[in-house]
């Protein structure tokens, strides 16, 4: 495995691989508001079987942020791009948006994905980035077991954050 920095011909192959994913599980949202407060629940829900799942497809969004300088790496696996990391900062909150992760589904539980954010996380400790930020689907156990993994901890939702009408779980976790 190779981590390097994207050039433009690696972004195609960035936007064919398999971002799909399988999910035995969902993060319910309860939400309530009366007179004491507002209380928040989330959930895990186990489904009755596995369902396959996608993941929002990057759009023109990755050219972009490759195009104005910023941080888009990819892991290469034999001479192919077998997965991307895309992570736009915030400079007047050291903070780094995690944009996009995305591993090949045939490549996954290697390391690749630890790697391209550490490689991240290196690239942010240089622009003074204190923080990285994740948005999940909240069908996406997956991806919220990996940010558990990495040490992130749950810092909010948005109900209507992604275009399919999904709603955002936020992950935070500090730079190394």
């Amino acid at each position: 495995m190779f981590i390097r920095s994207a050039v433009l011909h690696d972004l195609n192959d960035c936007f064919n691989l398999d971002s799909s994913y399988e999910t035995a599980c969902v993060w319910q949202l309860e939400q309530r508001e009366d007179e004491m407060g507002i209380s928040v629940a989330l959930r895990k829900v186990y489904l009755p079987r596995p369902m396959q799942a996608s993941y929002p497809a990057p759009g023109g969004e990755l050219l972009n942020r490759w195009d104005q300088g910023g941080c888009v790496l990819v892991a290469e696996v034999d001479g192919q791009v077998r997965g991307y990391v895309d992570v736009g900062v915030q400079r007047d909150q050291h903070l780094a948006w995690v944009h996009n992760l995305v591993v090949d589904r045939p490549y996954r539980r290697r390391g690749l994905g630890t790697a391209l954010l550490r490689e991240a996380m290196r690239w942010g400790q240089q622009r003074a980035v204190r923080r990285m930020m994740f948005a999940v689907q909240s069908k996406n156990d997956p991806a919220i077991r990996f940010c558990h993994h990495l040490g992130c901890r749950f810092c909010g939702f948005n109900d209507r954050y992604f275009a399919n009408r999904d709603i955002a779980l936020f992950f935070v976790c500090g730079v190394m």
